[in-house]
């Protein structure tokens, strides 16, 4: 089984649409199983040109995915027609007859990998764990302050309010947290 291939082919289908893929799984089990996350294609950040004061076409406020929007139903369903189409005729499903694909959003608690990802969703509640502890802790909840020399700062409330810089080679996982 070549995942890059399929990977590309997925890549393809979702840049057509105006998507990327932000992940696929692989598995085989009673059936072979064949996931594709896709999402919404951040928006390049504003110029120095903007004028101060005007508003973006869409505001974050009460947008679990920022101003770009959510991925809907359509947009899975979309997506996987077409790669359904492009896996067979390619052939690049190899071995018995039959899989599952499945294409869906990250969620929202979707899963922060690289650094892009932690300035995307800067003002967001995450929950952050280390591979090691960093001071006396190894899981962090906080509001994500963004990116800065390979750290990530995460703003912590409560008693002891602070702000940390977590290395990135140090995260083990990273995860938006729900709000309501």
């Amino acid at each position: 089984m070549n995942v890059e291939k399929i990977r590309a082919a997925a890549e393809r289908v979702a840049r057509s649409e105006g998507l990327e893929v932000f992940d696929i799984e692989w598995k085989v089990g009673k059936q072979r199983f064949l996931r594709v996350y896709i999402d919404r294609v951040p928006p390049a950040k504003e110029t120095a040109s903007s004028v101060e004061g005007d508003a973006p076409e869409s505001g974050l406020a009460g947008n679990a995915e920022g101003s770009y929007g959510n991925i809907s139903h359509s947009d899975c369903e979309r997506i996987s027609q077409q790669l359904s189409v492009i896996l067979d005729v390619e052939n690049l499903i190899e071995g018995p007859a039959g899989y599952v694909l499945e294409v869906s959003s990250p969620g929202l608690d979707r899963p922060l990998r690289k650094p892009a990802d932690f300035e995307r969703f800067a003002g967001r509640l995450a929950r952050v764990t280390t591979s090691e502890p960093l001071g006396e802790q190894k899981f962090f909840e906080g509001r994500l302050a963004g990116v800065a020399d390979g750290r990530v700062r995460i703003e912590l409330s409560g008693k002891h309010a602070r702000v940390v810089e977590v290395p990135m080679e140090m995260i083990r996982k990273a995860n938006l947290m729900v709000e309501w």
